[in-house]
C-alpha cells in the first residue's frame, strides 16, 4: 500500500546522526524528494559549509540555511534534512512546524563521535577537544532537540534498519499522510 505525503518530513539532529544516509532512504522506500538542506546551501554558494564559515562567518551562514529551508519548504512534500544547528534557530524551528512534521534522529556522543571523528568537514569541531566540543553542542541542543514533533532513537546499525523503524513509526502519524492508494 503506497501513501502520499500531506507534510514534509524534516529530519533534524547533531552531526553525524545519520539525517542524510537515513533521509536519502527515507525518501527512497516513499517515493518522494530527497533534499540535504547543507549540499543546497553548498550549491547555491559553490563552496563548502567549512569555506563559508571560514570567509563569511557562522552568522552569515545561518543565513543563507534560513532562506534555504524556507525555500525547500514551498515546494511539494518531501524528506529535507538539515543541518546540526539549523533547528537551534527559532525561524527555522517555525517554518518547519509551518510545512513539516520534524524528526529528531537522537544519538548518543559515542555513536556520534564514532561517525564524526575523522571527518574534517566539521567546521565546529575544528578545536583543540573535538570530543569535548561535540559533546558540549550535544548538551546545549538536546533541550531543544526535544521540541521537535517526534524523538526517534537513531540507535547504531544498518540505514536499512534504521530506516525501516522509522517507517514503522511515521505510518502511525495521521496528520502526515494525504491519503492510501494501492
Amino acid at each position: 500500500m503506497k501513501q502520499r505525503l500531506r507534510r514534509h518530513i524534516v529530519l533534524i539532529g547533531m552531526m553525524g546522526a545519520g539525517k542524510t544516509a537515513v533521509g536519502t532512504e527515507l525518501a527512497r522506500r516513499l517515493h518522494v524528494s530527497f533534499t540535504d538542506s547543507d549540499a543546497a546551501i553548498e550549491s547555491a554558494a559553490a563552496m563548502s559549509i567549512s569555506e563559508i564559515f571560514a570567509r563569511d562567518g557562522e552568522t552569515f551562514f545561518r543565513d543563507r540555511e534560513a532562506e534555504v529551508i524556507a525555500r525547500l519548504l514551498e515546494r511539494p512534500p518531501g524528506v529535507i534534512s538539515t543541518g546540526g544547528g539549523a533547528w537551534m534557530q527559532e525561524r527555522n524551528r517555525e517554518a518547519i512546524r509551518d510545512h513539516a512534521l520534524s524528526v529528531w534522529l537522537n544519538c548518543d556522543l559515542e555513536t556520534l563521535w564514532h561517525r564524526v571523528r575523522m571527518r574534517s568537514t566539521r567546521p565546529l569541531l575544528q578545536t583543540a577537544d573535538p570530543k569535548g566540543t561535540l559533546q558540549r553542542l550535544l548538551e546545549e541542543r538536546n533541550p531543544v532537540y526535544a521540541t521537535a514533533d517526534l524523538d526517534f532513537p537513531a540507535r547504531p546499525g544498518s540505514v536499512e534498519k534504521t530506516t525501516a523503524r522509522l517507517i514503522e513509526v511515521l505510518r502511525e502519524k495521521e496528520e502526515l499522510w494525504l491519503n492510501r492508494s494501492k
